[in-house]
């Protein structure tokens, strides 16, 4: 009958001894304090994205990549149908054609009009001599009839002479003058016609413009995230084809109360941990600190620290450490940054583990 007692006690004492050894081992999982030159605040990994669009309205001929694939600046990543364009181009280089042709009439109408004004102006000197001869005609008629040695007639004739002369010179200096705005008429002619083959020129560089632009290429070196569009679809200008990471800018963001992120400087250190490889420690340096307080994101604080306004601070990964591990580089991942907000303070040893980089 002693026996079940001591079962019990048994029982009692071993559930004792586990529940002591969980929370030896729970206290020893718990991370260390951080001193008081150290602040930290939860994140996660982001990078500069990228929209790679269309310039202008048209159908996706083909794309050339997938999602997740690794691109470099410059590549080639899809194409537009480029048929419009090409249409639109070979009408440009024809109105070009026809407007050099255009100069080349206005040019041969001013050398016409400056002969025909040589002519009027011959003329004008002939009309000018006749007139002389008409006058001096008329004035000897003038004295001859005053003594009475001619006929009232003849001076009649000499006078009518002399005015239509006179009247002839005018008419000839009137055509001079209808030439030289002939002349001015041919020559903004020629202005025009060449304002025509300089706005054609703009038109076929313009169009070429947007055919080299229909070939989206990548604008850095990054990852293709995901295809917005598929190729045969018709987009507008500056529909989206391509969402990609710049993986030379990433970062973490992360949150500070006030009296941590007033001492906080720019290029201060900073080191990240990530819950995916918390064996490692990734170097950083604050870029940013935002001046104006917020509430943090759900997505990143607990609900309690969500009812405190916090400072954004932004902590850069370098970006040599970046092209060395660029296959492994990730965003969305979250983790833990640490930053030291006093110069000189010593990070504990937990936070020494740098990946190595720099040639180490």
């Amino acid at each position: 009958m002693m026996k079940k007692p001591n079962r019990w006690l048994f029982r009692i004492g071993a559930v004792m001894v586990a529940a002591a050894v969980l929370y030896a081992l729970w206290q020893f999982l718990q991370p260390e304090g951080l001193p008081d030159g150290l602040a930290s605040g939860n994140g996660r990994i982001e990078a500069v994205e990228i929209d790679v669009a269309t310039k202008t309205a048209g159908r996706i001929e083909d794309i050339l990549v997938n999602e997740g694939d690794f691109i470099t600046a410059g590549q080639i990543l899809a194409r537009m149908d480029t048929e419009v364009l090409q249409a639109q181009l070979k009408q440009a280089e024809a109105q070009k054609q026809q407007a050099v042709v255009s100069i080349e009439t206005a040019r041969h109408q001013v050398v016409q009009r400056q002969a025909e004004r040589q002519a009027a102006t011959s003329l004008v000197a002939q009309r000018e001599a006749e007139r002389d001869a008409a006058q001096k005609q008329f004035a000897r008629s003038e004295e001859l009839a005053s003594r009475g040695t001619t006929s009232q007639q003849v001076l009649d004739t000499d006078r009518a002479k002399f005015e239509s002369a006179n009247a002839a010179v005018s008419a000839a200096q009137a055509q001079v003058a209808a030439a030289d705005a002939a002349i001015a008429t041919a020559e903004a002619q020629v202005i025009n016609a060449q304002a025509a083959v300089d706005a054609a020129a703009a038109t076929i560089e313009s169009i070429q413009a947007n055919i080299r632009d229909s070939t989206l290429r990548s604008p850095r070196d990054g990852r293709v995230q995901f295809r917005v569009a598929q190729p045969g679809e018709v987009l507008g200008a500056g529909g989206r084809v391509l969402n990609m990471v710049d993986l030379s800018d990433v970062y973490m963001t992360f949150f500070l109360p006030t009296e941590s992120a007033g001492r906080v400087r720019i290029g201060s250190e900073v080191r990240l941990v990530l819950d995916a490889v918390p064996q490692y420690v990734i170097p950083a340096k604050a870029s940013f600190v935002a001046d104006v307080a917020q509430f943090t994101p759900k997505t990143v604080e607990t609900a309690s620290e969500r009812q405190k306004l916090m400072f954004r601070v932004k902590a850069q990964i370098p970006p040599e450490l970046l092209k060395k591990y660029i296959r492994d580089v990730k965003t969305g991942l979250p983790g833990v940054a640490y930053v030291r907000i006093e110069e000189g303070m010593e990070w504990p040893s937990s936070l020494q583990n740098l990946v190595p980089w720099q040639n180490q």
